[in-house]
């Protein structure tokens, strides 16, 4: 069959499109970025808002649209906690929940899978090759569930328990990606920070980091969102390898301690600013994203003031803004003075103007230096050459035209001006270039 793949949502969500591209690909299908080729289309979706509830709806129509004649396979969240609803879709033929994702291939073929792993009960099949799309950064599952129960989630129902992959097994894909031509890893799990606890080790995420670091030759490992209270200070030492990217993201959600409390998160102002200070102290060049929801059960103008100013003066390196919404099924959609639309929407546009005025301010503090880039897409040409695109250890998006193509590339680069678009403009010296005309001859 031609299989065409789609992830919405997470990081997580792509991992493991990923991991069935592997999958697809071991079993003697062919993978395509056109839906209109395909025979399959698989949707891994999300539905951690309402919105994306209609975005994972709108790609399912907008997919049969492309090519009625192909059977939908859809999995992912939305199809977990709302198996009937997606079923009644046209053109879906398969609604796999999150349990039984593992066997999708199975399901949607017939073919029988190779064995499986304790961890989650994915296939060994899915190491045996790397997903189509030539993407130079890689998403390895390590963790799944969540054991929290902040009042506005609904991932832990639709997730199940926190369970966590053995250290070894993560390693071996780590180096099997390596070896595939990765150039770097981003760990991603439900629960990242959490990693371990399942097994009574909750410091063993800093193991598996050292692990990574020392048994795999991958250039640069990444992590992706942890908890504020989930960062073991027994991590910071391992920044000292510069392989480990200076990039963290760190969920605060709200700025105010009552909507906080509201909210069952388990950090505090105080806790959180004394967090940031230690984190900068290490490393002053790192970047600190966050995510913030506005309009939250209960949140007045002054809670959301008060968030406001706290979020402005941690000055982070970019925000991720979302307007609560109800989710049947959590505390939170049960709780008095739900916040009007109106109120959220207008939030929500002062955090995006302020997450703006925050980014640019970070980029700006690196212009003049040199920084490691990984080049990941071309955008066009000029006259000049292409128009190459990556992105630095700690996030900064980079823009650079030369005459080569620099795709999986790693240099080092120095940032000369910020575009109006954000990105930061960079020059190779002639010695670099000369290298990289040599190498590709």
């Amino acid at each position: 069959m031609k299989v065409h793949l789609k992830a919405l949502g997470c990081r997580l969500n792509q991992s493991e499109v990923d991991s069935l591209a592997r999958q697809f690909l071991a079993h003697g299908h062919s993978l395509t970025d056109a839906p209109a080729e395909a025979d399959l289309m698989v949707v891994n979706t999300c539905a951690v808002t309402q919105e994306a509830v209609r975005s994972s709806r709108q790609s399912i129509h907008r997919l049969h649209r492309a090519n009625p004649q192909a059977r939908i396979a859809v999995t992912g969240c939305y199809a977990h906690l709302a198996p009937e609803s997606v079923r009644r879709m046209a053109g879906v033929a398969h609604v796999v929940d999150n349990y039984a994702k593992e066997a999708l291939l199975s399901i949607v073929t017939g073919e029988p899978l190779a064995a499986v792993q304790p961890f989650d009960l994915e296939p060994l099949a899915r190491q045996a090759l790397i997903g189509a799309g030539g993407r130079t950064r890689a998403f390895l599952k390590v963790q799944d569930g969540c054991d929290r129960h902040c009042t506005f989630c609904i991932t832990r129902v639709a997730r199940g328990k926190g369970r966590s992959r053995p250290i070894a097994d993560v390693v071996a894909e780590a180096q099997m990606l390596s070896a595939h031509g990765y150039q770097e890893l981003v760990l991603t799990g439900v629960h990242l920070g959490s990693y371990g606890h399942d097994l009574g080790q909750p410091e063993a995420l800093v193991h598996l980091l050292r692990a990574l670091l020392q048994e795999t030759s991958v250039p640069r490992l990444r992590l992706s969102s942890l908890e504020p209270w989930d960062l073991p200070r027994a991590l910071f030492a391992l920044w000292e390898d510069r392989r480990l990217c200076r990039h963290l993201h760190l969920p605060l959600q709200s700025g105010c301690d009552a909507t906080l409390r509201r909210m069952a998160r388990r950090t505090t102002q105080a806790a959180f600013r004394a967090l940031i200070a230690e984190v900068r102290a290490i490393m002053p060049d790192a970047a600190i994203a966050t995510d913030v929801i506005v309009g939250f059960p209960g949140e007045s103008d002054k809670e959301f003031a008060i968030s406001y100013a706290f979020i402005e003066e941690m000055d982070f390196a970019a925000l991720h803004v979302f307007r609560y919404s109800p989710r049947e099924g959590t505390p939170a959609a049960r709780m008095p003075h739900q916040v009007p639309e109106a109120v959220k929407r207008a939030r929500a546009e002062k955090l995006l103007a302020l997450s703006q005025q925050c980014s640019r301010r970070f980029a700006e503090r690196f212009i003049g230096q040199k920084r490691p880039v990984l080049w990941e897409a071309i955008s066009g040409a000029t006259e000049h050459g292409f128009i190459n695109n990556g992105y630095t250890d700690n996030f900064l998006r980079v823009r650079c035209v030369v005459p080569h193509v620099l795709s999986n590339l790693l240099t080092d680069v120095q940032l000369e001006a910020l575009a109006e678009d954000g990105a930061l403009l960079g020059a190779l010296e002639a010695a670099q270039l000369a290298q990289i005309d040599t190498s590709t001859r």
